[in-house]
C-alpha cells in the first residue's frame, strides 16, 4: 500500500485508463474475481462517470484521505475509514484518478450495480447530507433513463437532421441549421458533471416534445398582465410577431392597449405557473391564453428556443426544472437579466478599446428583457446578429459530437470536428483547434487584461466558420462575470461600466483570484482542455502534442497582453494545481450550508495542472499500467 501519488496527465492515455472526455473504455473489463463488468454499457459508461466526480472531487475524502493500493487487476484507492474502494487509473484532466471499473468496494465486497453503490457510499455519509445523496441517486436513474432513450433514437435524429439541412454538417449554414448542430451537442456528456443529460422531474414524453436532442418544434403559451405589471428593459420595438392579447383570442377589458404579453413555457404551465401567479399577487388578474402561438425550436439550453420563423430572434423562458444538479434551477432570477444586459456592455466596452477584434468577436444583444418579479415569471428577448446566413455556427460543446452519416453505414467514427475540419482546415483537426485557440485565448486574456472574466463555457461560445475558411466566436449569456474593479476602472475609464448597473455584488472585487479561477475553469478546463483531451482520446492527435499546442498559445496570449495578464501565468501556467469545479458537491450532495458554496457554478476543489511543461506521459506511469 501507498499514498496516492498524482501521475502525470499523459500517462491517462499511455495506461489505457478512465476515460476522459470522449473517451470509450474497453469493453469487457473484469474485475479481480473474473466478473465482467459491462464499462461499454450506458449503465457501465454512466458508472465510471460517478464514480470519477466523486474521486474528483474528493467525496467522503476518498482522494485525498485515501491510499492507493496496487492489486493483481490494477491499482484501487482505498478509503480505509470508511471500508470503502474504488478502481482507479490515471485520468489527467482535473484529476489524478479516474474511475477504471463501474464498481465500488464496501467492506471487502464488489458493489456493481449503479444503486447499490451509491447507497453504500451514502451510508458512510453524515446523516445530514443523506437527502443529497438519495438525490443524485434519482439524478443517475434519470440520467440513465435519458441515456438509454439517446441511444435508440441517435440514429432517427440524424436522418431528421440530414433531411432538414443536408448530409453534411459543415454545410449546415445560417441560423436556423445552427440548431442542428445544438441537436448534435445534446448527446455529450458534460466534460464535469457526470449526469448532465438527465433533466429533473421530466418523462420521455416531455423530452421528446421539448429537449433539443429531439429537435421538435412546439407553440409556446402566453400571458396577458395588466399594463405596468412588468419590469421592461431595452429600447428596441418588440418583433412583429409578438403578439397583442386580441391575436391571442383574448377579449379583455379596456382592449390591448390595458394588457401586455409574456411567454411561458409549456413545461411551466400548471402547478409552478400558478404558485407564482399567487407569490406575486397575480391570480385572478394574469390571464392564461388558451391558443397556443409562436412555433419554436429547442436550443441546446432548452429552457431558450429559437423563433422557426425567425431564427435570429431567441427566447430565454424560466423552467420548473433543474439541470446539473438539483439545486442549479432553470428559472430566471430577475437579477441576472439585469446582470446579462450589462455584462454585454462590459464586453462591448473592451471591443471598443481592442479594434483589432472588430469583426471576429461577435455577441448577442441582450438589452430586451422583462419580469413580473418572479423567476418563472421572465423572458430574454435574444438577438443575434446579422450577417451569419452563410456561415457555420457551431456551438464549443458540439466538436466532439458524432457526425450523421452521408450515407447509412458510411463515414462511422466522423465528429463534427472532423466535418468542419474538411471544409475549412484542409481535413486537419488539428489545425481548427489551433485557429480556435489563437482567437479564444488572445480574446480571453485581452479581457483578463482589462480586470474581467467570462463565464463564457463551451454551450455560450460558438465558432462562426466562413466560406473565405475565416474564424469567428459568437459569444452570449455574460451574466456571471467576475471583475477586478480597480483594473476595470483604470482600463476603460469613463467607459466603465458602473458597479450599480449589475445586480449580483459578487461579480466586482479587488482581486484576482476569484478571476483566475473563473478563467481556468471555464476557458481553459471547458473551453480548451477538455477538447484537448477529446481530440486524443478519439486519435485525433497525441495528449502531449495537444497539450504543448494549448500551453504555448496560452503563453503567446498572456506575454501579448502583459503585465495584466501576469497572474494567468502565475495561477495557470506554472502552478502545481489548478481549480475544478465541484459540481456534484455543490449542485446536488451538500446544501449550501454545508458545502459554503456562495454560488454553486463558482465552487471548487483542486487537481493536477496538465498544462506543466515538465509534465511527461512516459516518466510516471498511471497506478493502472
Amino acid at each position: 500500500m501507498s499514498a496516492a501519488t498524482p501521475p502525470s496527465a499523459g500517462a491517462a492515455v499511455a495506461a489505457g485508463a478512465a476515460p476522459t472526455v470522449g473517451a470509450t473504455p474497453a469493453a469487457g473489463a473484469t474485475t479481480a474475481g473474473g466478473a465482467t463488468t459491462g464499462a461499454d454499457s450506458p449503465v457501465g459508461l454512466l458508472t465510471l462517470r460517478v464514480l470519477s466526480a466523486l474521486v474528483r472531487e474528493d467525496v467522503l475524502g476518498l482522494r485525498t484521505r485515501g491510499t492507493v493500493e496496487h492489486r493483481a487487476d490494477g491499482a484501487w484507492l482505498v478509503a480505509a475509514e470508511h471500508g470503502i474502494a474504488v478502481p482507479v487509473a490515471a485520468e489527467g484532466f482535473q484529476s489524478e484518478y479516474g474511475a477504471r471499473l463501474p464498481l465500488v468496494e464496501a467492506d471487502g465486497l464488489p458493489v456493481e450495480e449503479l444503486d447499490a453503490a451509491l447507497t453504500a457510499l451514502a451510508a458512510r455519509a453524515d446523516a445530514e447530507d443523506r437527502p443529497g445523496w438519495t438525490a443524485f441517486a434519482e439524478e443517475c436513474r434519470q440520467t440513465l433513463a435519458t441515456v438509454e432513450l439517446h441511444e435508440r433514437v441517435r440514429t432517427e435524429v440524424h436522418t431528421a437532421l440530414t433531411d432538414l439541412y443536408g448530409a453534411d454538417p459543415a454545410d449546415w449554414t445560417g441560423p436556423a441549421a445552427a440548431l442542428g448542430h445544438d441537436t448534435l451537442a445534446a448527446f455529450l456528456d458534460h466534460p464535469v458533471y457526470p449526469t448532465s443529460r438527465g433533466r429533473s422531474g421530466l418523462d420521455e414524453h416531455e423530452l421528446r416534445a421539448y429537449a433539443p436532442e429531439f429537435h421538435p418544434a412546439f407553440e409556446l403559451r402566453w400571458l396577458a398582465l395588466p399594463t405596468g405589471t412588468l419590469a421592461r428593459h431595452g429600447d428596441r420595438p418588440l418583433p412583429r410577431w409578438w403578439p397583442t392579447p386580441s391575436w391571442l383570442g383574448l377579449d379583455l377589458p379596456g382592449g390591448d392597449a390595458a394588457w401586455e404579453t409574456l411567454p411561458v413555457h409549456p413545461l411551466t404551465v400548471g402547478p409552478a405557473l400558478d404558485e407564482a401567479l399567487r407569490a406575486t399577487g397575480l391570480d385572478g388578474r394574469a390571464v392564461l391564453a388558451e391558443r397556443p402561438y409562436l412555433t419554436v425550436v429547442p436550443t441546446l439550453s432548452m429552457r431558450t428556443v429559437a423563433v422557426a420563423e425567425d431564427p435570429l430572434h431567441h427566447l430565454k423562458l424560466p423552467l420548473a426544472t433543474a439541470t446539473l444538479g438539483r439545486l442549479n434551477r432553470r428559472t430566471i432570477k430577475p437579477g441576472t437579466l439585469v446582470d446579462g444586459a450589462a455584462g454585454q456592455r462590459l464586453v462591448e466596452a473592451v471591443l471598443a478599446r481592442e479594434p483589432r477584434f472588430a469583426g471576429r468577436i461577435l455577441h448577442a444583444d441582450e438589452q430586451t428583457w422583462a419580469h413580473a418579479g418572479h423567476e418563472l415569471l421572465a423572458v430574454l428577448l435574444r438577438r443575434y446578429p446579422q450577417g451569419l446566413e452563410r456561415s457555420v455556427t457551431v456551438p464549443l460543446a458540439a466538436l466532439l459530437a458524432p457526425a450523421p452519416a452521408p450515407v447509412a453505414g458510411a463515414g462511422a467514427g466522423r465528429l463534427v470536428v472532423d466535418r468542419l475540419a474538411d471544409r475549412f482546415h484542409g481535413g486537419d483537426p488539428v489545425a481548427l483547434y489551433d485557429a480556435l485557440l489563437e482567437l479564444l485565448l488572445d480574446w480571453q486574456t485581452t479581457l483578463f487584461g482589462h480586470g474581467i472574466a467570462l463565464e463564457s463555457h463551451q454551450q455560450n461560445t460558438s465558432l462562426v466558420l466562413d466560406r473565405d475558411g475565416g474564424l469567428r466566436l459568437l459569444y452570449k449569456d455574460d451574466d456571471g462575470p467576475r471583475v477586478h474593479t480597480g483594473r476595470m476602472t483604470a482600463s476603460l475609464g469613463e467607459h466603465a461600466p458602473a458597479r450599480a448597473e449589475f445586480d449580483d455584488a459578487r461579480i466586482f472585487g479587488d482581486d484576482d483570484r476569484r478571476l483566475t479561477d473563473l478563467f481556468t475553469t471555464i476557458t481553459g478546463h471547458l473551453c480548451t482542455g477538455s477538447l484537448a483531451f477529446g481530440l486524443a482520446a478519439h486519435g485525433r492527435a497525441g495528449l502531449d502534442e495537444l497539450l504543448a499546442l494549448l500551453r504555448k498559445r496560452l503563453t503567446e496570449a498572456v506575454e501579448r497582453t502583459g503585465a495584466a495578464a501576469e497572474p494567468l501565468r502565475t495561477a495557470l501556467l506554472d502552478a502545481e494545481r489548478l481549480p475544478v469545479k465541484a459540481m456534484v458537491t455543490a449542485g446536488t450532495l451538500l446544501s449550501k450550508r454545508r458545502s459554503g458554496a456562495a454560488d454553486i457554478n463558482k465552487h471548487y476543489t483542486d487537481g493536477p495542472n496538465y498544462l506543466l511543461p515538465y509534465r511527461s506521459s512516459a516518466a510516471e506511469p498511471g497506478p493502472g499500467q
